[in-house]
């Protein structure tokens, strides 16, 4: 069977074809393209989000008694820096240095030189401070529930023990071998520190324990559009205190 072939169809053009409708654009606002939006605030968010960013804006908004508002005042980077780098040296023994070391006394050797070490609990370190052995308290700024540590830095500027607030609770556990730890404190320092030590505790001192201005109240900002709507009030009252005074 031999097929017929028949005449080719010519192709129609594009804008002849029905499905291929051609249309002029819209460039008024809600045509074809779209205006730039900020879509931020549809976004959902977890639930331990909202409540950091609520708590947040919280403590903006009310006013902050300064045992609450002194957390906010931190180290800088270059003073946490040289700090942290001083702490790292006299981090306590982990587990395993621990079991080698009892291995050793069992087995008779003898202990080397007395180990310099970071002390940390809030008990410990309360009794270290009421007795004045503490040379330096470090505290984290974002300690939780706060009512832990608000008590201490008051104890430190009663007992003259310079102390230091730094941002992190999980940094001041990996000096520790811990998850988070809220304070640690220094006793007793090598020679060679010793020079580095008075530096950091003359800072503190400076920043933290004779600082006037650690005891401020804090928070007391309100929003953008109430910020506005305040001004806009005093406009209108300045505007007319100047006319009953041109009358």
């Amino acid at each position: 069977m031999v097929k017929k072939q028949g005449k080719k169809k010519s192709a129609q053009p594009q804008s002849d074809n029905p499905l291929f409708q051609k249309r002029e654009r819209n460039w008024n606002i809600g045509g074809d393209i779209q205006p730039k939006r900020d879509l931020y605030r549809f976004v959902k968010w977890p639930a331990y989000i909202e409540l950091q960013r609520k708590r947040r804006i919280l403590l903006t908004r009310l006013k902050v008694p300064p045992p609450v508002n002194q957390f906010r005042t931190t180290l800088d980077k270059s003073q946490a820096s040289s700090l942290f780098r001083l702490l790292m040296k006299y981090r306590p023994e982990s587990r395993a240095e621990k079991k080698v070391r009892l291995e050793g006394l069992a087995k008779g050797e003898e202990q080397s030189s007395k180990p310099y070490l970071l002390k940390y609990g809030l008990k410990q370190i309360s009794y270290l401070v009421e007795n004045k052995k503490a040379k330096l308290v470090v505290i984290a700024h974002d300690v939780d529930p706060i009512e832990l540590v608000v008590w201490l830095p008051a104890l430190c500027r009663a007992m003259d023990v310079p102390y230091c607030i730094v941002k992190g609770k999980s940094r001041l556990g990996t000096l520790t071998h811990q998850k988070n730890c809220a304070a640690v404190a220094l006793t007793e320092v090598r020679k060679e520190d010793l020079h580095e030590l008075e530096l950091l505790t003359k800072n503190c001192r400076a920043q933290f324990n004779e600082n006037p201005d650690i005891n401020k109240w804090g928070g007391g900002v309100m929003g953008v559009k109430t910020q506005r709507k305040l001004e806009e009030r005093q406009r209108l009252i300045a505007q007319e205190a100047a006319k009953k005074a041109g009358f």
